[in-house]
């Protein structure tokens, strides 16, 4: 983590969040108490940043100044609001394609991801504000610079950002080895927005539930799933084979 990517003390922490910078993780030390360190983690919580309580060495490599027993990690990206987002990409575009990220963990999965998403022409990301990659500079190095074209947008639920979309008219098609039809069954050639799942859970069941298709990869090999980067490029290729017909 580079100095000019963190932010260190207590208040000034506070002021960041309060401030709506986009901060990936917070780490404070173990055992810290007081009543700041309680406006932080309450600050933090209701934001949805992670926290990480590490020892005190592990702050003292992130930076040598007086750090009050917290270091906090920004993004080198921007977020969007999401509702303004897709607001602004529906006045411009007949037919939008949206990318969701559900549970994708994997920092580099997520440049890689965010690369090919910016090659096939996806007009945003949207990502919950928990659980999901954060973006460093190994998420924007694994994208090529992508990170910083193609807009990325965090939400609360992501059960609830499809809710909206699809009160947008946008049709959501889930990625998932469960379904009964394949990718080529789909149309693409309408409003669209695919979410893919994690390596290891795929989709929630909640969210698996509310989308309006699902939809799989033929496999021909004995393994029973691609990286969820490789699928991911398959799927929002299959969008630009069948608009670009």
């Amino acid at each position: 983590m580079k100095n000019e990517n963190i932010i260190y003390g207590l208040r000034a922490v506070i002021e960041a969040i309060n401030a709506n910078q986009p901060i990936n993780k917070i780490f404070i030390q173990k055992g810290l108490k007081g009543e700041l360190h309680k406006e932080l983690e309450s600050s933090a919580r209701k934001n949805g940043i992670s926290l990480s309580y590490v020892p005190i060495e592990k702050l003292n490599r992130f930076t040598r100044n007086n750090h009050q027993g917290v270091v906090a990690q920004i993004s080198p990206v921007e977020f969007h609001n999401f509702e303004e987002l897709v607001e602004k990409v529906l006045s411009k575009e007949e037919h939008p394609l949206f990318l969701l990220l559900d549970g994708v963990s994997d920092v580099r999965n997520f440049g890689a991801i965010i690369r090919t998403a910016e090659c096939s022409g996806v007009h945003g990301i949207i990502i919950p504000k928990n659980g999901a990659a954060p973006i460093t500079e190994d998420t924007v190095k694994t994208s090529a610079g992508a990170a910083f074209n193609v807009p990325i947008a965090k939400v609360d639920h992501l059960k609830d950002a499809v809710f909206y979309l699809q009160s947008s008219g946008i049709v959501i098609t889930g990625a998932t080895e469960k379904a009964e039809n394949d990718i080529y069954e789909v149309d693409f050639n309408q409003p669209t927005a695919i979410i893919m799942g994690s390596e290891e859970k795929g989709i929630s069941p909640s969210t698996l539930s509310s989308i309006d298709h699902q939809a799989k990869l033929p496999l021909m090999g004995k393994i029973g799933s691609l990286n969820v980067s490789v699928a991911c490029g398959v799927f929002l290729y299959e969008v630009v084979r069948q608009r670009s017909r």
